[in-house]
């Protein structure tokens, strides 16, 4: 069984994790390194996300059970805007294809648009995570 303290430390420790991998996408894209630019920007979201479970007690293994998840319990219930469901979802459905399907390619204005939608997402999630 998890403790309090230990909660909080992972949860502090999976938002540290969005903030890194937010400054990596940076790079990336400046790199030109736009499929890997896009896997990160899903997993930066990922890392807030798990924070959030974390936060809210839910355990899943399976990234679209925790994207389920979130948005039975916090986009369709109004408590996180729709707005940031669309992110996720687009961020996921992207570094999917990046990873799966053969010949994809992303293009600078594509990857910057999802970059700043990741840095809107966990700036968002991290004031719901840290609040009360």
């Amino acid at each position: 069984m998890i403790t309090d303290n230990d909660r909080n430390e992972l949860i502090l420790y999976r938002l540290n994790q969005a903030q890194e991998t937010m400054f990596e996408v940076e790079k990336l894209i400046e790199a030109t390194l736009f499929k890997v630019a896009v896997n990160r920007i899903y997993y930066g979201i990922f890392y807030c996300l798990t924070a959030l479970a974390l936060k809210y007690e839910f355990k899943s293994s399976k990234h679209l059970q925790l994207i389920g998840w979130f948005n039975q319990n916090f986009i369709k219930t109004s408590l996180i805007d729709i707005r940031y469901g669309k992110i996720l979802k687009d961020a996921f459905e992207t570094r999917t294809e990046g990873d799966y399907l053969p010949y994809i390619e992303f293009e600078k204005p594509d990857a910057i648009i999802m970059y700043e939608g990741m840095k809107d997402f966990i700036q968002h999630l991290t004031a719901f995570i840290k609040k009360d």
